[in-house]
């Protein structure tokens, strides 16, 4: 699919904008006396992707013509473009970015404490693939055993599929496991070439039937608040409201919070203890 004639336009100037921020020196360029341009030359640039000066020149002017991911990735590195830069280099290129680089999210200090500041309600923030970036103490209580391993973050979706106790505390397992699978499903399509993503549902599907089963439907879903009944230890089942808030600078990664909205005793059925 080709890229639409104002998509062409902008991938043309910001192409140009990283390109004149770049000094010859900056690129590793010996000096070749004065230059009337700033930042690098466009047959330079081409040089240093290692793509036709003419063909990227087309791409520069906004011309129709297509990038593959390869020539994408070349020029996203020899602009020293960072991860948004990047992502914005391929959507303006009508791509989904790809072959990133499968390192976990990382949050500032202050941001990784604010479910910390949340507490007595269980809070969290996860990232695109549902690795668990930061949590309080009242969201490990609600959601036991949610590190299952010492050598890799704790995640959501894992946690959910495959920990044996997410079945006894989501009381309507099989509607949030399909939610939950929905949204990695939206979330992976962004994502195509990350192996964070390629990993995590080849886990999913080597270790749970019903996620082997469900992934093919192609269950698409965005993330978003709402309501989950849980069943906690000592208080039965408790109706939870929980709001999920996009971080301005990460939209991807999530802080969730959980809010108690019993207001009278809730029976759970399975053992007949009352919730507070």
């Amino acid at each position: 699919m080709q890229t639409q004639p104002n998509r062409r336009r902008e991938l043309g100037a910001f192409l140009r904008s990283r390109r004149e921020r770049i000094t010859p020196d900056q690129a590793g360029l010996p000096h070749t006396g004065r230059r009337r341009t700033p930042g690098l030359r466009r047959e330079e640039l081409a040089l240093l992707a290692g793509i036709s000066a003419t063909w990227y020149t087309y791409l520069e002017q906004g011309r129709d013509i297509r990038a593959s991911d390869q020539v994408l990735d070349a020029l996203a590195s020899a602009l020293r473009l960072d991860r948004h830069e990047r992502r914005h280099l391929f959507e303006l290129a009508g791509h989904t970015a790809a072959a990133e680089t499968g390192e976990p999210e990382q949050l500032a200090a202050e941001v990784a404490a604010v479910p910390l500041l949340l507490q007595p309600h269980p809070a969290y923030i996860i990232d695109g693939n549902y690795d668990v970036l930061s949590r309080n103490q009242a969201a490990d209580e609600l959601f036991p055993h949610l590190t299952t391993a010492v050598d890799r973050p704790a995640n959501f979706a894992r946690w959910v599929f495959l920990e044996p106790a997410a079945r006894t505390v989501l009381v309507d397992w099989e509607i949030e496991a399909r939610g939950l699978l929905a949204r990695l499903r939206t979330l992976a399509g962004r994502h195509s070439g990350d192996p964070r993503y390629t990993r995590l549902i080849d886990e999913l599907n080597a270790g749970s039937p019903e996620a082997r089963a469900w992934w093919p439907q192609y269950d698409v879903q965005v993330r978003h608040g709402g309501r989950k009944r849980l069943r906690r230890p000592g208080h039965g089942v408790t109706d939870f409201a929980y709001t999920a808030f996009h971080l301005a600078e990460h939209p991807e990664q999530t802080l969730v919070v959980y809010t108690d909205t019993d207001t009278d005793t809730v029976t759970d059925p399975d053992n007949g203890k009352s919730a507070d």
